[in-house]
């Protein structure tokens, strides 16, 4: 990456204001003096200095937020706020997206990476990445509902389901689940339950592969993937 445009990303300033840093010898690299603004170097194996303090950069980023209602997955909108309008600037520089979306009133994990080979791979349909959602449904869902699941049900535009993994938390006028999917068609938990005469009233993702929602994460709040969380999901294959 050229030093100009990683220091600018850092927030040193723009192109300009980088360029007379550069040339006021204000910038290291590896303990040497560097002036060109098209000189390259490599995030994590290069060391940069400006003024004599270390420029932390990273090549990936990998984030993990609960996504709050009325926002929506997306890294731009004309009208609605978006799940990268949330992050600090020392997290949007990297230029990170949500890996697969959310539905704008839907609630819960939602990992956020520039890392575009991993996104690929947990969103790749030949993968069956499992996904855990809890619901409220409005109606009472019952054993043939859990049957159904497992069949896998025909959506309204014809589409037939993989099978899902439904559980029966609370029963009754309004009832709480779980559903575990290998899919992620659009809107597809509250299509599912629609094709079983049923509403969703409330949905938040819980999981999705190996990742755990971090339950201390209040709504619009996020975090970075630990180290191990991050081996998860690099050595992550669907059993």
């Amino acid at each position: 990456m050229r030093i100009d445009k990683m220091l600018a990303n850092l927030g040193y300033g723009s192109r300009k204001e980088v360029k007379k840093l550069l040339k006021d010898g204000a910038v290291h690299v590896n303990q040497k003096v560097v002036k060109d603004p098209g000189h390259h170097v490599s995030p994590g194996k290069d060391t940069v200095n400006v003024h004599g303090e270390e420029v932390n950069y990273r090549e990936f980023i990998y984030l993990m937020m609960n996504k709050p209602p009325g926002v929506i997955s997306a890294t731009e909108d004309s009208r609605d706020e978006t799940v990268i309008d949330l992050l600090e600037l020392e997290d949007s520089i990297y230029e990170p997206f949500p890996v697969g979306r959310l539905d704008k009133d839907t609630e819960g994990l939602l990992l956020i990476t520039n890392d575009g080979q991993l996104a690929h791979r947990l969103l790749s349909p030949k993968k069956h990445v499992p996904k855990t959602y809890f619901a409220v449904i409005e109606g009472e869902v019952t054993e043939e509902d859990i049957e159904a699941f497992k069949k896998g049900v025909v959506l309204d535009d014809g589409y037939e389901t993989k099978p899902g993994k439904l559980e029966i938390l609370k029963s009754g006028l309004t009832s709480d689940i779980e559903l575990t999917i290998t899919e992620g068609k659009f809107h597809q938990v509250k299509r599912m339950f629609q094709a079983v005469g049923k509403r969703v009233v409330y949905l938040k993702r819980l999981t999705m592969g190996p990742l755990k929602l971090d339950e201390t994460l209040e709504l619009g709040e996020y975090r970075e993937l630990d180290d191990d969380e991050i081996q998860q999901l690099m050595e992550y294959e669907v059993q």
